[in-house]
């Protein structure tokens, strides 16, 4: 079965079109209209080994945050759908996953109930023109609209660059462990017989 979707999100700030691929080889093909957002969504794809399609027009005149609040709604909505009925999936997933002298931290559920928890903070307001505190904005979009439980934590680090890629590369390597499937699994891993 093949484990794709393709998102489209269009509304007077933005429009989107999203394509996810959970069993692909990290090819992507970004334009999100924000460079340094492109740059983390490729980590995020290569690193997680998802095909990743996005073209965005979004009024980035206005600032960045339409455009990449409303990428992680459309990410969310894909990888929900491309996971269908969940049936064999492992689950959970986590990584904790070092950049030079930052060391980020991240697990995910995929049992269909949203939480969100943040713990990161940066130096500067903006990194290669993308706002940091957007990175907190576009995590909590996907999780919601994933249905996912996402932690995410840098331990410690300097360099925003580098907090920022590194919780994006964690992200991708927990959501790969959490999207695998098991063939000793039956239906799906929950007591209660549904996720």
């Amino acid at each position: 079965m093949e484990r794709t979707a393709t998102v489209t999100r269009n509304t007077r700030e933005t429009q989107i079109t999203l394509t996810l691929n959970l069993d692909g080889t990290g090819k992507t093909e970004l334009d999100t209209g924000i460079g340094f957002f492109d740059h983390m969504l490729d980590g995020f794809a290569r690193h997680g080994l998802f095909d990743l399609t996005v073209h965005c027009r979004g009024d980035l005149n206005v600032d960045c945050h339409h455009t990449i609040e409303d990428i992680g709604i459309a990410l969310g909505t894909a990888l929900r759908q491309a996971l269908g009925d969940k049936a064999g999936l492992v689950r959970y997933g986590s990584c904790m996953l070092p950049m030079d002298e930052t060391l980020a931290l991240c697990a995910v559920d995929l049992g269909g109930r949203p939480y969100f928890v943040y713990d990161a903070a940066f130096a500067g307001q903006s990194c290669g023109g993308m706002d940091t505190q957007m990175a907190r904005e576009f995590f909590y979009a996907v999780s919601y609209a994933a249905m996912m439980n996402l932690h995410l934590k840098i331990l410690y680090g300097e360099n925003d660059h580098h907090k920022l890629e590194a919780m994006f590369k964690a992200f991708a390597k927990a959501l790969d462990a959490a999207t695998r499937t098991d063939a000793r699994i039956t239906g799906v891993l929950s007591t209660k017989g549904t996720l």
